[in-house]
């Protein structure tokens, strides 16, 4: 099957910077897009951004022009955040639209990683 192992997370003032990594493995035919998506508590989860195979991007509206997403060649999608707020406090999670040898594609989700951002 797939994994997605997530790392980067951890505690920031405000005004510093994180990087995200999610790394996803298995039997993967095709990875049709990966994104991150944070939940804060007594929220929904929300998309905070994406990017599509030849890759297209969205961000959410608050994380505009302070966070990046980007992917290399083995299947590791990344999340630069600069400029950190205390409202970008969550947990992160990596999500992914994987299609299998079997053709059929299936989202996965990583296990989430804390980002505080406090000083």
């Amino acid at each position: 099957q797939v994994q997605l192992v997530e790392s980067g997370g951890g505690l920031v003032q405000p005004g510093g910077s994180l990087r995200l990594s999610c790394a996803a493995s298995g039997t993967i035919f095709r990875i049709n897009a990966m994104g991150w998506y944070r939940q804060a508590p007594g929220k929904q989860r929300e998309l905070v951004a994406a990017i599509r195979t030849g890759g297209t991007t969205n961000y959410a509206d608050s994380v505009k022009g302070r966070f990046t997403i980007s992917r290399d060649n083995a299947n590791t999608v990344y999340l630069q955040m600069n400029s950190l707020k205390p409202e970008d406090t969550a947990v992160y999670y990596c999500n992914a639209l994987i299609t299998l040898a079997t053709m059929v594609p299936n989202t996965y989700w990583g296990q989430g990683t804390q980002v505080t951002v406090s000083s």
